[in-house]
């Protein structure tokens, strides 16, 4: 699948962003990585100073998995379908922190085992691919028609969203089993062993974590051939939510609209966006650490520090929509606070103001 090129975002109004960091009142650099993620808003935007966002939008990709069979995760398959509908009648986590953040959530079926009653299907089914991915551990997730299907549903669904008008893209997930293979994605792709990649989830015992990490182990084995083509790679060990997850980052960055990446699920499949789409990675941040080790990894791997670490490990974008308002006090710093010069406050002894 070929994505358009993706362009930069804005390095002359970077540098007039930074410059105007440097005006304002405080000391230099004592905001911290306030001022980069300010930096980093004003140049996605391509104006200094920034806006506000106004339209945030959360879209939680969700999905069953096949290798849950050899019990890799604390909690039954089942769960997938209960909280996609829990999330869809707004009592989940991420609509409470939603709300006090200030984004919209839509909740989108891509291979959930379960069919929903009619009014809800309409809403969030319609881009679904089939019921449950494939076991990644002896078969692959998906077919190579329902690989493409998948990402071209992410790939729309962000066109849908900005064409709406968002500014900020969320992406979240939403599967019983997803972190084993969204782990399974980044240890192909970063070249890390199992043992150093497998964390334990929602919750697993010793026990489940050998299970899980003799089920990456096979995935890994058995897609060792597709290393290089990730679609090859989410046909073979990922699934319809990931894909999709991939190419709503992909396309995201296509149209030139910032992304707040979540925990593990996002953060894999933004790993394999970038490769669909080379330099897509400029136009994301990472919300928060997940304990995950996979995530670390691949946060390393795209060359994004995390904003937070608060030890959340829940998925459906919670972490982001967390570090969110830290995103939005960045903007406000950078759009609302005063210069020296504007202030009639004395600046560095050394420097003359602006």
């Amino acid at each position: 699948m070929d994505f358009p090129a993706v362009s930069p975002p804005d390095a002359t109004v970077a540098a007039a962003a930074r410059a105007r960091q440097d005006r304002l009142t405080k000391p230099t650099g004592s905001l911290g990585r306030l001022e980069d993620l300010s930096v980093w808003v004003a140049s996605c935007q391509g104006y200094c100073p920034p806006q506000q966002f106004e339209r945030v939008r959360i879209v939680v990709f969700a999905g069953d998995h096949g290798v849950t069979r050899a019990r890799v995760s604390a909690y039954p398959p089942q769960v997938t379908a209960q909280m996609v509908t829990n999330i869809d009648r707004g009592g989940a986590a991420i609509n409470a922190l939603a709300a006090v953040a200030g984004a919209g959530v839509r909740v989108v079926d891509m291979a959930v085992d379960a069919e929903f009653d009619a009014e809800t299907s309409g809403a969030i089914s319609a881009y679904k691919v089939r019921r449950g991915s494939g076991d990644i551990a002896h078969e692959d997730a998906l077919t190579p028609q329902q690989a493409f299907a998948a990402v071209d549903a992410g790939r729309r669904i962000a066109d849908d969203e900005v064409d709406a008008g968002a500014d900020l893209l969320i992406p979240g997930d939403m599967g019983i089993g997803n972190t084993t293979v969204a782990t399974a994605l980044v240890a192909s792709l970063t070249g890390a062993e199992p043992v150093e990649a497998v964390g334990y989830g929602t919750g697993i015992d010793d026990a489940g974590w050998a299970r899980k990490t003799a089920a990456v182990r096979d995935a890994l084995f058995r897609s060792r051939s597709q290393r290089s083509d990730p679609l090859g790679l989410l046909r073979c060990c990922g699934g319809a939510d990931l894909a999709a997850l991939a190419g709503f980052c992909a396309q995201a960055a296509v149209r030139r609209t910032p992304v707040l990446l979540d925990g593990l699920a996002s953060t894999a499949a933004a790993l394999v966006a970038d490769r669909l789409a080379p330099g897509a990675r400029a136009w994301w941040q990472v919300g928060h650490r997940s304990p995950e080790p996979a995530h670390a990894l691949a946060c390393a791997a795209l060359g994004l520090e995390p904003i937070l670490d608060l030890r959340m490990r829940l998925g459906e974008g919670s972490g982001a929509a967390v570090a969110l308002p830290m995103l939005r006090a960045a903007v406000a710093t950078l759009a609302s606070m005063s210069t020296f010069a504007e202030a009639g406050v004395s600046g560095p002894a050394d420097q003359a103001d602006q």
